[in-house]
């Protein structure tokens, strides 16, 4: 990896400050970095990466939505078991529609819905914000890569300047 210094520092001070930003408004830290993971596993770039992220992440919040619900109405676990079989093949069947063909996304939100038990108004905003991290830190790196570039460019016009300013006296 060429720009690791870059990556490195972009992710550390967004990192940072998304686990101020989930404790002061209750999100929960951990749903936002499998969201960003998500993100960056993925394999669209840009916005179209996050779109993907949501659209795979908030599938697997469905269909898990779908095993917990049928596992409370009918109160039998070897239902729970039948619905997790169900729904784990339709995870990887849906990957058949291309803006849903990022399977461990989908597995990512179904995990994070079963380990807080359905709790969807704890889940979705920490979620959604998730995917923006991972492309906020995207385009923070893009910016920190560029920038001795633009410092050299600067640099190298005032010479140039300078250069041109030296011979027209000279004349």
């Amino acid at each position: 990896m060429e720009n690791r210094w870059q990556v490195a520092i972009s992710a550390g001070l967004l990192a940072a400050v998304w686990a101020g930003i989930a404790d002061t408004f209750s999100l929960v830290t951990w749903i936002g970095f499998l969201a960003c993971s998500t993100y960056f596993a993925q394999p669209k770039s840009g916005f179209q990466g996050v779109l993907m992220s949501w659209a795979t992440n908030l599938s697997g919040v469905f269909w898990a939505w779908i095993v917990i619900a049928g596992s409370g109405y009918l109160e039998s676990p070897l239902v729970g078991y039948l619905l997790t079989g169900i729904v784990t093949g339709a995870m990887c069947l849906q990957a058949s529609y291309h803006k849903l063909a990022f399977i461990p996304g989908a597995f990512i939100g179904c995990c994070i819905t079963f380990a807080m038990s359905g709790d969807l108004a704890n889940i979705l905003p920490a979620l959604i914000l998730g995917a923006l991290l991972g492309y906020s830190m995207t385009l923070l790196t893009g910016q920190l890569v560029s920038l001795p570039q633009r410092w050299c460019g600067f640099t190298g016009s005032s010479t140039a300047t300078k250069a041109t300013a030296k011979t027209t006296t000279n004349d």
